[in-house]
Formats: structure tokens, C-alpha cells, sequence
């Protein structure tokens, strides 16, 4: 099977899946490339309210191909961090779901998520020290505000893959699950978050994001939006809340 993204949506929930299995996952470049424009329509589509963002087969993402390293340039990491920023930039909830090698550029776009829930067993690392690739200050940025700069510089300068467990301890991850539980629990919290106001959420991912000049533009839609009223009203009513914005 050629290197490819795979992107569905059901019920409110997109899922793209990183799938090359003959290279446990790891990212070509067609494949960085490509993701940008995968998430475009899946950001703008009124139907989507979560990505989900998860490996074919029992991992998630090894990597970046090595083997495009040998030509010349550095087209792969532009492209890598082109494609991080546009997950980070993802306007709705975006979730990993990781089994297995999560290393490198998996590390990376797993970085650029909201949320990572993990399978006990999977295995986390940065490794550009391991071939001599500085990496990139962006992502070194979101590693660090992740994981604090402690975490950030035993991943960067060792190359060492870390557990599920430390990875949950140094807040890499946030829900760790035994293997076979993951796939349920990922998907009742996609669910739940796409229950959720989409107002409330994208406005706090701004913030969470380090946002300082959207205040009044986030004030301005909570006014037109009317999820406040409806949520109000739900809760006095005993009832679910059907929230409109983005819709």
C-alpha cells in the first residue's frame, strides 16, 4: 500500500490515520505535504466538531522516512513543520490517539494535538540527535511548553524513547489506557466533546494557545452565538444542550 492519509467523519468526529505499514507509519514526504490540505476542509466543514489524529495498525507513527534525509536540502523539515502548524491551528478539539512508536515527527504532529490518550506500552521520543538535525524552534517551543524544559532537553539531547507511564507522568500524555481499551475510550470522548459548545472550546484553545488579542472578537460571538442562552436553558431544563455555533 503507497504512503497516505486517510481522513473519514462520523457523527461529528474526523479521523485521520497516518498509514504506512511497511515503515511503521513513519511520514514521507508526500505525506507531510499532503496533511495541510487533508485539514483544511475537515476545519472548515460545519459538520466536524473533533479530529481525531491515530496510526494505522498498532502504531501510531514512527517518524519521518530517513531515507528522503539523503537528498539534499531540507525540504522535509520545512514541510514537517508546515504540517504541525496547521494541526496546531486546527480551529476544533484535536486528540491523539497513540499505540505504539510515537517517535520523531510522530512525537511531533502528537505535540501539535490538544490532547494525547496513549495505549500502556507505546513509546515516545525526539530523536534528531541520534542523525544531527537541529530541530526545528517551533517545535522545540511546543515540546517545552508540553512537557517543561527539564523533560524537553532529556528528549532532545539523548534521543532516548520514554514509556507510557513517564510519558503520563511528565504530562506528554494525559490518559494512559490498557492495550484494547484505548479505541472505546477515544471515541466516548470524541463524542463528548463534540456535545460540547464549539464556542466555548475554540475560543479557550485560542487562549490555552497564548492568544492575547482576541478578547473582544471571542466576547463579540459569545454575544451572536446564542450557545449561552441554549446552555442556560439546558441546564434549568434538566435536558442536553443543543449548541449552534459553527454550525
Amino acid at each position: 500500500m503507497e504512503p497516505q492519509l486517510k481522513a473519514s467523519v462520523t457523527d461529528g468526529i474526523a479521523t485521520v490515520v497516518i498509514a504506512n505499514p511497511a515503515k511503521r507509519n513513519a511520514m514521507s514526504v508526500g505525506m507531510w505535504r499532503a496533511l495541510p490540505g487533508v485539514l483544511e476542509p475537515l476545519a472548515a466543514d460545519p459538520a466536524v466538531r473533533v479530529l481525531v489524529l491515530t496510526g494505522e495498525g498498532d502504531t501510531f507513527c514512527a517518524g519521518a522516512d530517513i531515507s528522503a534525509l539523503r537528498e539534499p536540502g531540507d525540504e522535509q523539515q520545512t514541510l514537517a513543520v508546515r504540517a504541525e502548524e496547521a494541526l496546531a491551528a486546527f480551529p476544533k478539539p484535536t486528540v491523539a490517539a497513540v499505540r505504539g512508536f510515537c517517535v520523531g515527527g510522530g512525537s511531533q504532529l502528537a505535540a501539535a494535538c490538544d490532547l494525547r490518550f496513549a495505549e500502556e506500552g507505546a513509546r515516545f521520543g525526539i530523536t534528531p540527535s541520534k542523525l544531527g538535525i537541529v530541530y526545528a524552534s517551533s517545535s522545540t517551543r511546543r515540546l517545552t511548553a508540553l512537557v517543561g524544559p527539564s523533560t524537553a532537553k532529556y528528549l532532545l539531547f539523548s534521543g532516548e524513547l520514554m514509556d507510557a507511564e513517564r510519558a503520563l507522568r511528565t504530562g506528554f500524555v494525559d490518559e494512559l489506557h490498557p492495550v484494547g481499551a484505548l479505541e472505546k475510550r477515544v471515541a466516548e470522548f470524541a463524542r463528548l466533546l463534540a456535545s460540547r459548545s464549539l464556542l466555548t472550546q475554540a475560543a479557550a484553545k485560542e487562549f490555552a494557545d497564548g492568544r492575547l488579542d482576541r478578547d473582544e472578537h471571542w466576547a463579540e460571538q459569545a454575544r451572536g452565538s446564542g450557545d449561552t442562552a441554549e446552555g442556560v436553558a439546558a441546564f434549568l431544563e434538566r435536558r442536553a444542550p443543543r449548541f449552534t455555533y459553527g454550525l
